[in-house]
């Protein structure tokens, strides 16, 4: 058997090909279920016992020199293909017209447009991850042991760690920046969170924030509202108008939701504002004293306000869509209305 296998080695260091189906007429010759080097692996169990390792030795080294060699040459053969396909190639033919361009998402076109408004009066991007601890996604942000937030109805807790969640809300990010960042701090943190809601035509078990924070000396909630209204103007129109509510927030105080004039009847009254001629976009507020002590920000230096929107609720009003659900089915009908954009 030595023999044999010796003269297969020298067989294979020597053997070349001139095209694939000769290289794939050796692999047979070999390789396969009924080749020469298969059927020397079924005759190893009869060598004798003190020649078993020799001969194993040389035999494996032989399968695999011949595949090692098989596949080379298949490499250089694949590799030369390529290469007289692509000077076949006529670089001046049109197009084909049978492919389709792809487009941007709703929801991102939505988030960069909300980026690129709050990007020029000042505010960086921050983003962060999306599983949190206690203290990041809840504690530091001033939310109390019952507060509603923390029922399991609402949070998704990881089973074999209860201090670990899915971020609820990007404030979380915004935590890290207080701990890490010296004010003035001028960020806006979009990205994905998730809560346990019951999947419906308003409400999804994960949707897409932009939250907003501003901290630096003397700042008054006049400075918010004045941001928020430049905000409205630019992303609805410059005839938009807002109105704030007095509103609680664990972490903003004194906090507000904030209501735009409606897009579509121009607050005059219709279903999407439900006749009041008012749809609310975002809460907001100053942010708590005791959240900036928990994030070692002197509160009696510094004052900050904050502001937090869903970007689902944003793009519905923007392009008039009535069920949350589409912007997460990937349906290619629905995608394309938003080629243009």
């Amino acid at each position: 058997m030595l023999e044999k296998i010796n003269n297969l080695l020298q067989q294979v260091e020597e053997f070349s090909v001139s095209n694939k189906e000769e290289l794939e007429g050796y692999r047979i010759k070999w390789l396969s279920k009924k080749g020469e080097i298969t059927s020397l692996f079924d005759d190893f169990k009869s060598v004798a016992p003190d020649l078993k390792r020799e001969v194993g030795q040389r035999l494996n080294e032989l399968k695999t020199k011949a595949q090692n060699k098989i596949n080379e040459l298949k490499e250089k053969y694949e590799s030369t293909a390529d290469n007289a396909n692509a000077q076949q190639q006529d670089l001046t033919l049109p197009g084909d017209p049978s492919i389709q361009f792809g487009s941007r998402h709703p929801l991102s076109l939505v988030k960069n447009q909300i980026i690129e408004v709050f990007s020029r009066i000042g505010f960086t991007v921050s983003e962060g991850r999306e599983i949190e601890d206690d203290w990041h996604n809840f504690s530091a942000l001033n939310t109390p042991e019952n507060h509603p937030a923390r029922d399991m109805q609402d949070t998704f807790y990881v089973e074999t760690n209860p201090d670990i969640v899915l971020r609820t809300q990007t404030s979380s990010v915004q935590v890290h920046i207080m701990e890490n960042q010296k004010p003035p701090i001028r960020t806006i943190s979009p990205g994905r969170v998730y809560r346990n809601e019951a999947i419906s035509a308003r409400a999804h078990c994960q949707f897409h924030q932009v939250e907003g924070l501003y901290i630096d000396e003397q700042v008054s909630f006049a400075d918010l509202k004045q941001t928020l209204n430049f905000f409205a103007k630019e992303l609805f129109g410059t005839e938009t108008k807002i109105r704030m509510r007095p509103s609680y927030f664990p972490f903003t105080e004194p906090s507000a939701e904030v209501d735009i004039s409606c897009t579509i009847c121009k607050g005059e009254g219709c279903n999407v504002c439900k006749h009041t001629g008012w749809v609310e976009i975002l809460g907001c507020g100053m942010v708590d004293p005791q959240v900036l002590e928990n994030c070692k920000i002197d509160s009696k230096k510094y004052s900050g306000f904050a502001f937090g929107m869903g970007i689902e609720r944003i793009t519905m009003l923007k392009y008039r869509v009535k069920d949350l659900r589409l912007f997460f089915e990937n349906d290619v009908r629905f995608l394309k209305q938003f080629s243009a954009e």
